[in-house]
């Protein structure tokens, strides 16, 4: 069985986002299956909201060949995305918009076709980010992902301890079951 590669990220680059912890407890999941992971925070790659325009007079932004090329190294993904406005964040959605764009003769659905991806999302609210993490699979499956069942975590600000462990029993089950089975997924589609 083929090793899952796995690129994890959340759609928040805040310094204590709940959607890079929830991430974490998946990327656990992952590990705990047997694939590789690497975590990376969207805010180590700034790039400009998209524009043509910008795009066809100053090229793609060294971020985004960069992380475009570790998307392309990977077979799996697992996503975190909070909720704004019951929709995806800027910065996620503008990292889709230059990673989706042509490169150097690959096309712009090459870093995300034939991926599998766990996509979860944390809020506050009594709904964690179910309203958004639809939009999200939309856009990553016309990207050609194939995107599996969506695990979205409410009252985020409860589920943890001082620590930063998750006490939320069964939301830590449904993170870590997530990230394992994008893991045995690939290894299964390979």
């Amino acid at each position: 069985m083929t090793t899952a590669k796995i690129l994890a990220f959340a759609g928040s680059a805040r310094k204590d986002s709940w959607n890079r912890k929830v991430l974490q407890v998946a990327v656990e999941g992952a590990r705990d299956a047997g694939a590789e992971v690497t975590v990376v925070n969207l805010g180590d790659f700034p790039m400009p909201i998209y524009d043509a325009d910008w795009h066809e007079a100053n090229g793609v932004p060294p971020a985004m060949r960069e992380l475009r090329g570790m998307m392309m190294s990977a077979n799996g993904l697992l996503i975190a995305s909070p909720e704004y406005n019951t929709s995806i964040t800027p910065l996620l959605k503008n990292t889709i918009d230059w990673l989706s764009q042509e490169l150097d003769g690959s096309g712009g659905s090459a870093p995300f076709t034939g991926k599998v991806c766990g996509l979860m999302g944390a809020s506050n609210g009594a709904f964690g980010t179910i309203r958004a993490l639809p939009h999200v699979s939309y856009i990553l499956s016309n990207l050609g992902v194939f995107v599996l069942p969506v695990v979205a975590v409410p009252a985020v600000g409860q589920a943890f301890d001082a620590s930063g462990k998750m006490t939320n029993e069964r939301s830590r089950k449904l993170l870590h079951g997530l990230g394992a089975r994008v893991a045995q997924t690939v290894g299964k589609l390979a």
